[in-house]
């Protein structure tokens, strides 16, 4: 299911998004502390969290599904926000360092295409960062945010896709250990509760965050040499080019 971007734009300005935002945002810092002069490339509704990027980055996009619709990002400024298809980015091969994708995987109709186009953009080495719901959490049971959207993930569904997409994962994170509650009380508690979470409860996380890496095979080596002295011939050849190549003499 994918949602609007009025919807998501609009759950980011009410005060559950806002404490949403912050915490993830922390942590995608303590992800990626410096970006300096990397391509950072954000998929899915990004922008909330690609403002920190911007700075050291040699470029910043934020690219947004067609079937949610797009808004005028940054609000000063060159626009970098444009309207895709997840499967098919507008961009050459190996030309983004590092991609971040939220609100992506768990609306997008083929998951596993959608990372191997990520994949395929992505530089050798290249780092990428996934955002999802957590199956075993509050968030992906209940509407009041757009995690509740979707199909949320394990964390061992989230690691298989991202191997068969050829991604090595290397870090995981949880987040939004608060519940998706509008209650003032909750939401001022909102950082006590998070770091309560992670170290009581690390499986009843919100959201799952994972990073990974882009794996680059080489080809595998023949296992026979060719004959030099092989000589390859088209199988059909005129009568008269025939007779020439059996009697050059014949003028």
């Amino acid at each position: 299911m994918q949602l609007d971007v009025v919807d998501l734009l609009d759950f980011y300005r009410t005060p559950l998004g806002r404490v949403a935002q912050g915490i993830l945002a922390r942590k995608l810092a303590l992800f990626w502390p410096e970006t300096k002069q990397d391509r950072v490339l954000g998929l899915g509704f990004p922008t909330p969290y690609l403002a920190p990027f911007v700075a050291g980055s040699e470029r910043v996009f934020a690219f947004m599904p067609a079937g949610q619709g797009i808004f005028a990002w940054p609000k000063e400024g060159n626009r970098s926000a444009v309207l895709v298809d997840e499967t098919a980015l507008p961009l050459p091969d190996s030309s983004i360092d590092r991609l971040l994708m939220v609100h992506t995987l768990e609306m997008v109709n083929d998951p596993l295409a959608t990372l191997q186009e990520a994949w395929r953009v992505m530089a050798p080495g290249g780092r990428i960062i996934i955002v999802v719901p957590s199956r075993g959490g509050l968030w992906s049971r209940l509407d009041a945010s757009p995690f509740g959207f979707g199909r949320p993930f394990s964390k061992s569904q989230l690691q298989k896709l991202l191997r068969d997409a050829l991604f090595s994962p290397e870090k995981w994170e949880g987040a939004l250990y608060i519940p998706p509650s509008k209650s003032r009380m909750m939401l001022r508690s909102a950082n006590a509760i998070e770091k309560t979470g992670e170290k009581f409860w690390p499986a009843f996380c919100g959201v799952i965050m994972a990073e990974a890496t882009k794996r680059v095979y080489q080809g595998l080596p023949a296992t026979k040499k060719a004959k030099a002295s092989r000589q390859l011939r088209p199988s059909l050849v005129p009568a008269s080019t025939r007779q020439a190549q059996q009697d050059p003499d014949t003028t």
